[in-house]
């Protein structure tokens, strides 16, 4: 059988559970936080006087850590091309649905009241250029991404496994630094969010783990293409009013390592914690090819030790349109 038929076959399987899995792993509309209840309430008299606090606070803020929670929003921001993308993932059936329509269906849902929430709240610090903003985030929809999976459902599960993990670290390490400042409403707002990546990254891996079982080999091979590719940020295409595709990806990159929120090292991290989880060196049927891809997996987190101490992080030579005065 090819392995294009095997690999819907594996999807058609586990979306046969999707109802489970999205009882698991996703909350109803009606228990869901709605962004609403973290923010001033408009019609409260008070309402001036807890903008006024929130943009006392946000004054406050580092500007790195600042500019890193724009860029969030940002990323947060471009759910369109996350959802179109899966939409086309094989074994997906966008136009008749199933059980895979359904899941990104209900996963967009959720992760649409983060930008959402975010938005709202940076309109109401009194720090954000809110133009430039909004222009950085239609150009990052609009310049879309290309994350190296093609519509293999095996590499996207991968990456969005990956990618959950990643933006749990960064919600949850700038709601510990905004704590610290005192900034307790941020710090809730985007422990929340983090709460949110968390769950839909064991989603994700639940995913993973359940092909591994159907298909170990095509399934080691793709995670290990996958990490030898490396796992790209989806604002990699991040720019500013007046710039060229992804020229402001390196300047933002660094901004999250010079602030602690994402670095190299969770980089590492979330690899070793995913090569755990999945257990790959208990994984039992592979072939010759996975087995060696098995091997790359095992030693890569040291490899990639290795290499981070080599690296330097630049020191501040840039100012974001993003950041008011």
């Amino acid at each position: 059988m090819e392995l294009n038929n095997i690999r819907l076959e594996v999807m058609q399987t586990i979306g046969k559970s999707m109802d489970e899995l999205i009882g698991k792993y996703l909350k109803s509309v009606e228990e869901n936080w709605q962004p609403t209840d973290m923010l001033p309430d408009a019609t409260n008299p008070e309402f001036i006087d807890d903008v006024k606090e929130i943009q006392e606070l946000c004054r406050e803020m580092d500007y790195d850590l600042f500019t890193v929670l724009v860029g969030d929003t940002i990323t947060e921001e471009a759910l369109p091309t996350y959802e179109s993308w899966l939409m086309s993932v094989q074994g997906v059936d966008q136009v008749n649905g199933n059980g895979w329509s359904k899941w990104v269906r209900a996963w967009t849902a959720e992760e649409n009241r983060h930008g959402d929430l975010l938005n709202k709240y940076l309109y109401l610090s009194g720090r954000v250029n809110m133009r430039e903003m909004e222009v950085s985030s239609q150009y990052l929809i609009s310049d879309g991404f290309d994350i190296g999976t093609g519509m293999d459902p095996y590499k996207n599960f991968v990456y969005t496994s990956f990618q959950e993990l990643a933006t749990n670290v960064s919600h949850r390490r700038v709601a510990s630094f905004s704590r610290k400042a005192g900034n307790k409403q941020l710090a809730k707002i985007c422990n929340t969010i983090a709460k949110d990546e968390a769950r839909h990254a064991s989603a994700y891996m639940e995913f993973v783990r359940r092909i591994f079982e159907l298909d170990p080999s095509e399934m080691m091979l793709a995670f290990e293409a996958m990490m030898r590719n490396k796992i790209v940020m989806p604002a990699m295409f991040l720019r500013e009013s007046g710039q060229q595709i992804g020229e402001l990806w390196e300047h933002f990159s660094d901004a999250a390592q010079r602030s602690m929120v994402y670095t190299t090292q969770d980089y590492i991290t979330i690899l070793k914690s995913l090569v755990t989880d999945w257990k790959i060196n208990d994984i039992k049927g592979l072939n010759d090819k996975g087995e060696r891809a098995r091997d790359y997996l095992m030693n890569l987190p040291d490899r990639l030790e290795r290499i981070s101490q080599r690296i330097v992080v630049p020191k501040r030579d840039y100012t974001f349109k993003w950041i008011a005065n």
